[in-house]
């Protein structure tokens, strides 16, 4: 069985239409949603979980097509949408009694929780995002070599059928791979947890992959609407961030402030695994959030 989260309840709660979400609950107190990344499960905010849970609901849920949530086949190109991941996660909360929440995100999970917050701005109250940009800058800053640290955002954007099953002839090395060299620190992710985000990420390649491509086709298109019609985060956010910038070449700062006027912007020294590698930074970084 697959490790959880100690002191937490675990459920499944319908979202969408033939789409229930598997959920770890604990705590009590103003609610905070925590959404995973690549190629993660719920469980890499175990320790910030349990720390907030001390005087927060915290309610950390695998997203759709992850871990042990619903996986539904992405048959029109919006099943993966972030509009649609964000969609579920405000019903979850509602689900569970909470109109208006604050949010966290890392990696994909920032995704869904940026597009929450442009979607939603009375339901989200604070957004903490950790180490993404918005998707329409994401595809903006890469530019050659230098882009070759994201190949799989390359990968997984080709149509359907070719990436799903060049993943699937090895996906233990190629999910292994972004476990292995964006951390800093190996021990932050016992061989326990390591092997949970491996067999979680191996049973799901089709639904990570329309994750993925949903990114490079309409997510890109909401991201543009947002941009041209000035719509932009009303809520306080916090952005944790690897410096990233100084690697391909551009002011991440700038970039975030174009979407988040009230913005706190900090540049990390961790690895991309900044929740289990210093939870501490994360949990103090939300608290502050929440004081905004």
């Amino acid at each position: 069985m697959a490790p959880k989260i100690t002191g937490f309840d675990y459920q499944r709660i319908a979202v969408a239409d033939q789409v229930e979400l598997n959920v770890a609950v604990g705590g009590s107190g103003s609610p905070v949603v925590l959404l995973h990344g690549f190629p993660q499960t719920h469980l890499m905010w175990r320790h910030v979980a349990a720390d907030l849970a001390a005087d927060h609901t915290v309610i950390c849920p695998d997203l759709r097509g992850y871990g042990d949530s619903d996986k539904p086949a992405d048959l029109d190109g919006t099943t993966y949408a972030k509009r649609t991941m964000a969609a579920d996660i405000v019903t979850l909360a509602r689900t569970l009694g909470h109109d208006r929440f604050a949010l966290a995100g890392h990696d994909r999970g920032a995704l869904v929780a940026i597009r929450a917050g442009l979607d939603h701005p009375d339901t989200i109250t604070h957004l903490a995002s950790l180490d993404v940009l918005p998707t329409l800058d994401m595809w903006d800053v890469m530019h050659g070599v230098t882009a070759a640290v994201g190949f799989h955002l390359y990968l997984m954007a080709q149509p359907p059928g070719l990436p799903e099953k060049m993943i699937a002839a090895t996906p233990d090395l190629f999910f292994a791979h972004f476990l292995d060299t964006w951390t800093h620190d190996p021990a932050a992710i016992p061989p326990e947890f390591r092997t949970a985000y491996l067999r979680a990420s191996a049973a799901a390649i089709p639904s990570i992959v329309a994750d993925y491509r949903a990114s490079a086709t309409i997510d890109l298109d909401h991201d543009r609407t947002d941009r041209t019609a000035g719509n932009h985060l009303r809520m306080p956010v916090t952005v944790l961030q690897q410096d990233w910038g100084a690697a391909l070449g551009f002011d991440a700062q700038s970039l975030w402030k174009a979407w988040a006027p009230n913005l706190t912007h900090t540049t990390v020294t961790s690895g991309h695994f900044m929740a289990e590698e210093s939870p501490a930074t994360v949990t103090q970084a939300i608290r502050t959030l929440l004081t905004r």
